[in-house]
């Protein structure tokens, strides 16, 4: 599998099942993106279903850590705000800020799923490390200009799949 391709492509990370496709698969921690992946980029809110979905994996005893590219206050506040360490200035996809959020939890790379919105940075990143690594569409279209270029040529790597729960989310929805 080529280190840009990710091992899964979901809807949103509420349609990934933390049973399944979680600890069945021999992962013991998560590590999420923030922006987009975890917290819209338009509202800054971490929608109920999202929130909800933390809780599980946390409740089974699955390590969640938010590993972001960004410092400022609000990704410091989104990790108090759901009760979970973060590393920021990740500098994804390289090594450092995965390895700081390995130290964190006490995980080694072979336990750690890493959920994110972009290939170049999330997918890339957690494949250089030995990592699972699943890819979620955008919370929203509202983005940063990096980010949004970065989508356009992404879809070319993703273009012949479609995302796994759509069903899902359209129900958590409702």
């Amino acid at each position: 599998m080529s280190l840009l391709q990710p091992d899964r492509y979901f809807s949103r990370v509420s349609a990934i099942s933390a049973n399944f496709d979680v600890s069945r698969k021999g992962y013991r921690f998560v590590f999420l993106d923030v922006d987009n992946t975890v917290k819209r980029r338009d509202t800054h809110d971490v929608p109920p279903d999202v929130r909800s979905w933390i809780v599980d994996l946390k409740e089974r005893g699955i390590g969640v850590c938010l590993v972001s590219n960004n410092w400022h206050k609000g990704v410091h506040e989104t990790a108090r705000d759901l009760d979970v360490p973060i590393a920021a200035k990740a500098l994804k996809p390289l090594p450092i800020g995965f390895l700081r959020a390995c130290r964190k939890l006490g995980a080694k790379p072979h336990e750690v799923l890493m959920v994110g919105d972009q290939i170049g940075t999330d997918i890339l990143g957690a494949h250089l490390l030995g990592m699972g690594a699943y890819l979620v569409c955008p919370l929203c279209e509202v983005d940063i200009l990096s980010s949004r270029i970065a989508h356009s040529f992404e879809r070319l790597f993703i273009s012949d799949l479609e995302p796994e729960g759509v069903e899902a989310c359209d129900a958590s929805r409702s």
